[in-house]
């Protein structure tokens, strides 16, 4: 029998504001020593009462927007009541029956066609501690506790592991652009967590879902996900029966190991936080949020295809990073010319030039318009486009301008009749036997000798000129 997935995505974010969600305790806590970012408020001492972060409501409601979701003039804080030694008050502050924002979407694309993904809720909580596990007990670090955490559900929509691989990218590049969180998995900052089923293809019911931990990377999500897959579809074809469970997902063997029965909403005995007053969000200040939201990817993808005339694949590339979009739009700004001369550049020769030096693209050592500057020389004429790649290199390692390096290291494109004449005369004089090959009809050779006059001018050659020497000295040959 043939099996449908059915898959839903929980996601975890925490948000960056300075402080904690409910407390003043700095929130900037990877890299610091253990239980050095703790107060009685995030360590869940008695007699203590938090106090709400406007700053992470803004940005939920920022997300919310970005994810077409309705947002609520009234919502409250819960207690979400269980005893993890993660957990120091006993229970987390988080949000249930009347959440930010709810029914939203986010559109994905996967093998060319685009798909609808609907988002239940958006909603703010806390963070808990971190457990250290160390042979037969474990340490606990509090850091952690408090964070503002952004949680978005989506609804079960997700039909294949690709397809939620896809909504992953999509969630975690609006949340950057956004600015409202780093969403780094490898940081923990972005976590998830799938509930995925099976039913018969054609079926409409639901079948028994099954929630999956530990995914900690794009790649992790894909695979945990194929294997459960597989697994519940063994199950099944088996006459077994598939148990609601949490499963974790076991990197070193990459399968799916059992952690423990899975809990209900009734389990953790929802009521609302008695120590915090309901929010009020008025229109006012959620058309005010909405104002300040930037061009999303999606919508500057659609941009840089109409106004800039990209590819598709061009301007994927492009609008993968606000950084790196925003660097675009300003070097060909500068640039005043054709905005596909500028594109290859930076997706080719700059982002080679950062993966080297393990750089991120706000780390970018040439600004914008000197790679502008770099690119009119080549257009002038003087440096050729071979050149132009060696000068980029020494711009990135020395922050000197283009015209700075090419007058300093004599790289100016050679454009002299004469000069370019004797090296081509030599070059034939060289290379008799490819003389011949040309001369019988294998025209194509003449790239591979202009590759030699290139290489005996150093690159500096005018590479037109060179082609149209050739071809004249050949046909006297």
């Amino acid at each position: 029998m043939q099996y449908e997935p059915i898959i839903g995505m929980e996601v975890h974010a925490e948000l960056l504001t300075a402080s904690k969600m409910f407390c003043g305790c700095d929130a900037h806590i990877f890299g610091a020593p253990p239980n050095t970012h703790v107060c009685p408020v995030c360590l869940g001492l008695p007699g203590v009462l938090p106090v709400i972060n406007r700053k992470a409501v803004e940005y939920t409601l920022m997300a919310g927007l970005a994810l077409h979701c309705q947002i609520a003039e009234f919502s409250v804080f819960a207690r979400k009541n269980y005893t993890y030694p993660d957990l120091p008050k006993g229970y987390q502050i988080s949000q249930y029956e009347l959440p930010l924002c709810r029914d939203g979407w986010l559109d994905v694309e996967v093998d060319g066609q685009s798909r609808r993904i609907g988002i239940t809720r958006a909603h703010l909580e806390e963070d808990t501690a971190k457990l250290f596990h160390a042979g037969g007990y474990s340490l606990v670090d509090f850091n952690r506790a408090g964070v503002p955490l952004l949680e978005i559900v989506s609804e079960p929509d997700i039909r294949s592991p690709e397809e939620a691989r896809q909504y992953l990218i999509r969630l975690q590049q609006i949340l950057r652009y956004l600015g409202v969180s780093s969403a780094d998995m490898e940081k923990g900052a972005m976590r998830c967590e799938a509930n995925v089923s099976l039913r018969p293809v054609g079926s409409t019911a639901l079948g028994t879902k099954v929630e999956v931990k530990n995914l900690n990377s794009f790649r992790s999500v894909k695979l945990a996900l194929e294997y459960e897959i597989e697994r519940q579809a063994r199950v099944l074809e088996a006459g077994g029966t598939v148990e609601q469970v949490t499963m974790g997902w076991d990197e070193v063997h990459n399968r799916t190991v059992v952690q423990r029965s899975k809990e209900y909403a009734d389990d953790y005995r929802y009521f609302p936080e008695p120590d915090l007053p309901p929010l009020e969000i008025s229109r006012e200040w959620v058309a005010e949020i909405r104002s300040r939201l930037p061009e999303l990817p999606e919508a500057k993808r659609a941009r840089f295809i109409a106004d800039y005339g990209l590819d598709a694949q061009q301007a994927e590339v492009l609008v993968q990073e606000r950084a790196v979009a925003d660097y675009f739009e300003e070097a060909v700004a500068a640039y005043g010319g054709a905005a596909r001369a500028v594109a290859p550049w930076i997706s080719g020769e700059l982002f080679r030039l950062l993966r080297a030096q393990g750089l991120e693209m706000a780390e970018v050592p040439v600004p914008a318009k000197a790679l502008a500057d770099l690119l009119i020389l080549i257009d002038e004429g003087k440096i050729t486009s071979g050149t132009g790649k060696q000068v980029l290199a020494q711009m990135f390692a020395s922050g000197r301008s283009a015209a700075e390096i090419v007058e300093a290291e004599g790289l100016a494109q050679v454009s002299d009749a004469a000069t370019l004449e004797a090296a081509v005369r030599k070059v034939l004089a060289a290379y008799p036997d490819e003389v011949a090959k040309y001369r019988e009809g294998k025209s194509q050779i003449i790239g591979w000798l202009m590759g030699q006059v290139m290489r005996e001018t150093k690159g500096k050659a005018n590479p037109q000129l060179v082609r149209e020497l050739l071809e004249r000295q050949l046909r006297q040959c």
